[in-house]
């Protein structure tokens, strides 16, 4: 079993930066995948970047050329570096990891986008 904790968001204007972070603890050997997803009010979660154990990743369109997805395997974490913010980037976002068949998701960490 994976345990997640996100850290990072917080309220940033339009075109501000955020720097989200994601601590893996537990079995993290077996993680194939890491990623982020958010869901913002009124809408579906949805994958906003993923990144492979070999180091492939992959954005959602909206998020290409802001986003950066990114580890640190020595602390067993994942960040998402969010540039050029913009108030439709408002949402909570979800850590993710893929183990085999398993999922685990963390609690969310708010990110707010507004002046």
């Amino acid at each position: 079993q994976v345990h997640l904790v996100e850290s990072g968001g917080g309220l940033v204007q339009p075109g501000g930066s955020l720097r989200l972070s994601c601590a893996a603890s537990g079995s993290i050997f077996s993680i194939n995948v890491m990623g982020w997803y958010r869901q913002g009010p009124g809408k579906e979660r949805e994958l906003v970047a993923s990144i492979t154990k070999g180091g492939l990743t992959n954005y959602a369109d909206s998020v290409k050329g802001r986003f950066t997805i990114s580890t640190d395997n020595a602390k067993n974490t994942v960040y998402l570096q969010m540039n050029s913010l913009k108030a439709e980037d408002t949402a909570v976002y979800y850590c993710n990891t893929r183990q085999g068949l398993s999922v685990s998701w963390g609690r969310g960490t708010q990110v707010t986008v507004s002046s």
